[in-house]
């Protein structure tokens, strides 16, 4: 089953399991690194964004992949795609997941 996570969608908090892996996919999108207190590399590092849009694209793709691997294993990356505008300084990132184990 294949799934597009992005920042704007609402919690669930009595999700099933696809809506669990989803949930924590935006989570993880939504979260900047060292905001967690006691897991300060969960999220998404996002000191780079003051880089040159495609540079900061290619980077931020590689920690979005890197950060659901490592904390949602269920999860595959597939493709990420960003939304925005260079002139508003906006990236809104959206991911397109393989849930593992479902068909």
């Amino acid at each position: 089953m294949e799934l597009e996570i992005t920042a704007s969608q609402t919690i669930d908090f009595a999700p099933d399991e696809i809506a669990e892996i989803a949930q924590n996919v935006r989570t993880i999108l939504t979260t900047p690194v060292f905001s967690v207190p006691l897991d300060r590399e969960f999220g998404v590092d996002l000191s780079l964004l003051d880089s040159p849009m495609p540079v900061t694209k290619a980077r931020l793709t590689a920690k979005i992949v890197a950060a659901i691997q490592k904390y949602e294993p269920r999860a595959q990356v597939l493709e990420v795609t960003y939304t925005g505008d260079a002139f508003e300084g906006r990236l809104i990132p959206s991911v397109k997941v393989r849930i593992n184990g479902v068909i």
